[in-house]
């Protein structure tokens, strides 16, 4: 019974009220980041087995772009070349949705690891950042996923309409995840922006005068991510990251009126209570 006690407090997870002030030694910090990080890998095992068994029906949304383009007359179709290759993609697929599907379980199993280290201004600015963060990257991907069946679409209009287009399953895969990616994280540049701001890295109005800069590096970008050949859908992606970017220059420009305002306010009370040992000092000197 005394070499149970022990094995029982490995697995043992940090609770606020065990320990209010959050202090723990290193190797209670290492338990505890151990501990976080199985549940969190438990979770994606989790989700990636329920992937797997619904794997038809995720194959089958990925691969909706395939259908819009067969439904406007598009000879195209997924070719598996090698005999591991329809393993492989199952894989690959039932993990990618497993690490998404259990995204809210590893995110919390960080947030609950750091946040007890954090002092309540931070743990509000740590969480705004990350919601934010968040909320822009599913920004990015949903317009990835609407730009995705129009890419396929158009992309595939080249193949001849005596031809059949056989669309290697693994590159297929990696594109579509690849474009998701790229728009997710462009949806990041605004709020890096704002955070160096924060840190006091750069003003807002040197943001601002460099807008003609940032338009042109958002459009090459955007150029370069692009699958499809026309300008105007590289003009509608462009567009929403360039408004985001205004909209960080007049948040950090706020911020940078507000701390002005705060240096300011205590100068003067320092200046004040400089001045006031003085003050004292000549009084009685005069008397």
């Amino acid at each position: 019974m005394a070499e149970d006690t022990p094995k029982k407090k490995r697995f043992k997870l940090r609770k606020r009220k065990d320990n209010p002030e959050a202090r723990m030694s290193l190797g209670a910090h290492l338990r505890e980041a151990r501990n976080r990080l199985i549940i969190a890998a438990l979770g994606v095992l989790v989700g990636t087995i329920v992937a797997w068994i619904f794997y038809d029906q995720a194959f089958a949304v990925l691969t909706n772009p395939l259908e819009v383009a067969r439904a406007h007359g598009h000879n195209v179709t997924v070719n598996f070349g090698t005999v591991l290759s329809s393993f492989d993609i199952k894989l690959r697929v039932s993990m990618w949705a497993g690490f998404v599907g259990s995204a809210p379980l590893w995110i919390y199993q960080f947030w609950a690891f750091v946040a007890p280290g954090l002092l309540p201004k931070e743990k509000l600015l740590a969480l705004g950042y990350g919601l934010a963060g968040l909320a822009l990257f599913v920004c990015g991907c949903l317009l990835g996923i609407w730009l995705i069946p129009h890419a396929v679409d158009v992309l595939t209009g080249f193949i001849p309409t005596s031809s059949t287009g056989y669309m290697d399953a693994s590159q297929y895969l990696s594109f579509v995840t690849r474009l998701l990616l790229v728009f997710g994280l462009a949806f990041l540049f605004p709020e890096m922006m704002v955070g160096l701001n924060h840190l006091g890295l750069i003003k807002g109005k040197t943001m601002l005068r460099g807008w003609r800069i940032a338009v042109v590096f958002v459009f090459i970008f955007m150029a370069i991510a692009n699958p499809l050949p026309d300008p105007w859908s590289m003009i509608f992606m462009a567009l929403p990251i360039c408004a985001l970017y205004f909209g960080a220059c007049g948040i950090a420009m706020l911020r940078d009126k507000r701390r002005a305002k705060r240096m300011a306010e205590e100068d003067a009370a320092l200046d004040a209570a400089l001045a006031a040992p003085s003050a004292a000092q000549i009084g009685p000197a005069n008397s």
